[in-house]
C-alpha cells in the first residue's frame, strides 16, 4: 500500500482486477479541505460501498482489487491529468476551499498522488495481465444539484469498448435489476481510468455503477460482492 493507492489480495495473470478510484475518503493529516467533516462520508468525498465491495471480492481466487487511498476531495484519480477538476474546488454544489491551489500546489498534489496511482495500475497491468478490469464506482440515488431521481439499481458504462457491457447488461437484469445502459451517465464523457489503462490499451474492462443506498451497509456489500463476482467472471470467459 502506499499513500495514493492500496492492493488487495494477489493479482494474478488472467484473473479479474477489481479497481475503485474513489474508494477512500481518506485526507492525509497535512491536507485541510476547508469543509464540514460530515462531508466526508457522502458521496462528493467517497464511493460508497466499493471499498468494501472490493475487499470481499479481493478474499475469491482470481480476483484482485486496486482502490483510490485517498479522498476524491484531495485528489480525483478518474480525471485527466490536464483538468482542473482533478483537485476539485467544487462538488454537487459544496465549495472546497482549501483546494485553490497555485499552480506549484496543484502540481504538487499531481505528484504526490495522480500519478503515483496511474503509474503503480499501468505497472500491474503489464506485469499481470488480466483476463477482465472490473472498474467499479457507485452514485448518489439523488443529486443534490438536481430534481431527477435515479431510478437505476446498478449503471454499465463505457465509451468506445462495449464488449463486457454487451455481455454484462443481460446478465445483470436477469438478476431482476434495473440496469441503466450508460446511465446515470455515459462512458464516452466520464471514462478517463478506464480510457487511459483499458481502451487505449485493448484491454477489456466493465465499468459498473451501483446506487448507494443499496451497498451502504454489510448485508448490501456482501450481496453486491457475490453478484459481481460471479458476473465478472462469465464477461471474463465470454470474451476470452
Amino acid at each position: 500500500m502506499s499513500e495514493a493507492y492500496r492492493i488487495l489480495g494477489t493479482p494474478r495473470f488472467g484473473g479479474i482486477l477489481v479497481v475503485s478510484d474513489h474508494a477512500s475518503n481518506r485526507v492525509p493529516d497535512d491536507i485541510e479541505l476547508g469543509i464540514a467533516p460530515d462531508l466526508l462520508d457522502q458521496h462528493i468525498a467517497i464511493d460508497i460501498g466499493v471499498g468494501k465491495i472490493g475487499r470481499i471480492m479481493a478474499e475469491r481466487p482470481g480476483i484482485a482489487a486496486f482502490q483510490g487511498n485517498v479522498s476524491r476531495l484531495v485528489c480525483d484519480f478518474n480525471r485527466d491529468e490536464h483538468l482542473p477538476t482533478v483537485v476539485p474546488i467544487a462538488s454537487d454544489g459544496h465549495a472546497i476551499p482549501g483546494n485553490a491551489l497555485d499552480h506549484a500546489g496543484h502540481e504538487a498534489r499531481l505528484a504526490r498522488f495522480f500519478r503515483p496511482y496511474h503509474d503503480a495500475l499501468a505497472d500491474l497491468l503489464d506485469s499481470i495481465p488480466q483476463a477482465l478490469i472490473l472498474s467499479l464506482h457507485s452514485f448518489t440515488p439523488q443529486l443534490a444539484s438536481s430534481d431527477e431521481p435515479r431510478p437505476w439499481h446498478v449503471g454499465v458504462l463505457y465509451n468506445e469498448d462495449d464488449r463486457a457491457a454487451r455481455i454484462a447488461i443481460p446478465l445483470l437484469e436477469a438478476d431482476g435489476l434495473c440496469v441503466g445502459d450508460q446511465q446515470p451517465y455515459s462512458g464516452r464523457l466520464l471514462n478517463a481510468t478506464m480510457n487511459r489503462h483499458a481502451e487505449a490499451e485493448g484491454r477489456p474492462y466493465l465499468g459498473i455503477e451501483v446506487r448507494q443506498d443499496l451497498i451502504g451497509d454489510a448485508r448490501g456489500q456482501a450481496e453486491w460482492a457475490e453478484r459481481l463476482s460471479r458476473i465478472a467472471n462469465q464477461v471474463a470467459v465470454a470474451i476470452g
